[in-house]
């Protein structure tokens, strides 16, 4: 490309670095009491939030009609999802606490028939469990809660938001570098930083949903202590997994401890919650 094309990226990328210098660092308020989480990243603030809310609708859907097509979608009277639902239904109310955005959420809860060990929560609030995670670890109903939490915690943290924002500006550079160092011998290490960029989930990620759903799931009555036989549970059943440092989950023993770290802070939530519900 010539100097001319290459100097309309440089205009891209000058009114993009603008555009995110201009953001505010702004978060939501201190929820007061609980967990001090740091404030979301300014990032996300570049991607339209309703936007990427309606396209996780969407696939949503078109999972949720691959399942019906392979009999995988469990029906409504379904106990396992009735029970997710339960779970939920005491969950959400608090959610606008850590996003005003999830009052106006269209939350869905679905149970898959699958292996697979895993859940989800995309925006917006769509959320499926599969039930490997569910009968192949012998989930109680608080380590239920623990993963629906974290889950959740995605969304309300907006943490694909702010992945999609930062793998667009990953992308803009790539094509500036590109042109800059060509296909020489820099080429290799660049595709790995940019693939390290487009990871699904970051490690501090991973960190910040466990933290704030262990807070949401205190809040609704689920002991938080599951969250250290959830990971111990996760543990086992990962053996061999990819070390921590290449991975977008921290080790669970890591997750362990930053739990029990945080038992003091999320324990008197649980036991206010607990005493309320039987008045």
């Amino acid at each position: 490309m010539g100097r001319m094309g290459c100097m309309g990226c440089m205009g891209r990328g000058l009114l993009l670095a603008s555009a995110l210098l201009a953001i505010s660092p702004a978060g939501w308020a201190d929820n007061g009491d609980g967990i001090a989480f740091g404030k979301p990243s300014a990032f996300r603030q570049l991607v339209p939030a309703g936007s990427l809310e309606r396209q996780a609708a969407g696939e949503y859907q078109n999972l949720k009609q691959q399942a019906i097509e392979q009999r995988a979608l469990a029906p409504d009277g379904h106990p396992q999802l009735q029970r997710l639902r339960n779970i939920a239904q005491r969950m959400i109310p608090f959610a606008p606490r850590y996003n005003p955005r999830a009052t106006q959420w269209q939350w869905e809860i679905n149970l898959i028939g699958s292996k697979q060990v895993n859940a989800f929560c995309m925006p917006g609030g769509k959320i499926a469990f599969f039930t490997g995670l569910l009968n192949g670890l012998q989930l109680t109903d608080d380590e239920a809660a623990m993963v629906m939490g974290h889950e959740v915690a995605h969304a309300l943290r907006e943490h694909a938001r702010e992945r999609v924002a930062k793998s667009e500006l990953t992308n803009l550079g790539a094509s500036l570098l590109g042109q800059w160092i060509g296909q020489g011998r820099y080429a290799e290490a660049f595709r790995l930083g940019g693939g390290l960029l487009s990871l699904k989930f970051s490690r501090e990620d991973e960190s910040d949903a466990d933290l704030v759903g262990l807070e949401l799931a205190a809040r609704a009555g689920f002991d938080p202590r599951a969250g250290i036989t959830l990971w111990q549970k996760m543990n086992a059943a990962n053996r061999g997994a990819p070390p921590q440092w290449l991975s977008t989950h921290p080790a669970s023993s890591n997750r362990i401890r930053e739990i029990e770290q945080h038992l003091p802070q999320v324990l008197p939530l649980y036991e206010a919650a607990r005493a309320a519900a039987v008045r």
